[in-house]
């Protein structure tokens, strides 16, 4: 690696701690909202049930079936869900944080339905949440099927405002290796909840996003991804100012283009992520978790 990528990245990952560091006091009190609130949140519940009748989801705030995002086009949804092998290979880790996974061996194992369970925990106005859903995304698509991602933008009035996104919000997904778990706490508009975290994703929260195993300054902050109790994610891989001005159908298609700065962020994110995966699924699948690409990264986590 050249000195002047060097350089690049090391600036890179000073301007996003900094801009993390300004943001965290906001993000704890929001934490408060969707982990302090849970009394508020059933008297709320409780009333809609008994005045209107209605019945939620348990992990759904009341009035939140409306926030659901934009329908995209079939062609993007491929795009994201699709990106070759061969453009991943030649990524590799790209510009993304070789740093940016934490691992417990310690920790006890996250399943679910007798699989390895990855945990996401994230908010749609979160301009970071939004940086790193197109590297889940592309990197979950090796091992399962989404359905139902639609198209968001972070908040317009937070740092790298207004970042073109994906929510995990009513999507669904399905793989036979791992079973996917995102909660998007907060719509598009800070501070307005969306889905709750239960108590044991809270527990895990709590307990992973703080130190010794983020830097104090990180503590509370999202995105948080949790690999099977294992191997953890706080915040984004890559900076996400190479997102910005940027359609849905634009960053869609620059995943697919190894040369582009998007491909070499988000891409070079979503391998480290494959790269993590393999070590919880017992490198299953074999032609995604054995390729020269993939083991390279395992032996760098």
């Amino acid at each position: 690696m050249g000195k002047a990528t060097r350089v690049k990245r090391e600036n890179a990952r000073d301007r996003i701690a900094a801009q993390r560091a300004a943001q965290r006091k906001r993000e704890m009190r929001n934490r408060m909202l969707w982990t302090g609130g849970g009394i508020l949140g059933v008297i709320v519940i409780v009333v809609a049930f008994v005045v209107i009748k209605t019945t939620q989801s348990p992990t759904t705030t009341a009035g939140a079936d409306s926030a659901t995002g934009t329908a995209l086009p079939a062609s993007v949804v491929k795009d994201i869900t699709t990106v070759p092998a061969s453009t991943l290979a030649a990524v590799g880790t790209g510009t993304a944080d070789a740093k940016s996974v934490t691992t417990v061996a310690s920790a006890k194992a996250l399943t679910s339905g007798g699989k390895p369970q990855v945990l996401y925990i994230g908010a749609e106005y979160c301009p970071y949440c939004a940086t790193e859903r197109w590297a889940v995304a592309v990197a979950l698509s090796r091992f399962g099927t989404f359905s139902g991602l639609h198209g968001i933008h972070s908040s317009s009035s937070d740092v790298y405002a207004s970042t073109p996104t994906l929510t995990f919000y009513k999507s669904t997904y399905t793989s036979k290796y791992l079973t996917f778990t995102p909660v998007e706490t907060q719509t598009e508009k800070e501070g307005t909840a969306l889905q709750k975290t239960t108590s044991a994703q809270n527990a895990l929260l709590t307990k992973y996003d703080s130190p010794p195993y983020v830097a104090s300054a990180d503590a509370g902050a999202i995105p948080f991804i949790d690999f099977g109790g294992k191997y953890f994610v706080h915040g984004a891989q890559y900076d996400p100012q190479i997102l910005s001005g940027q359609s849905w159908a634009q960053v869609a298609a620059a995943l697919k283009d190894p040369s582009s700065a998007i491909a070499k962020g988000a891409d070079g994110a979503a391998n480290m992520i494959t790269a993590t995966i393999c070590k919880v699924t017992n490198d299953q699948p074999s032609n995604v978790c054995t390729s020269p690409t993939i083991k390279t990264i395992q032996g760098q986590i």
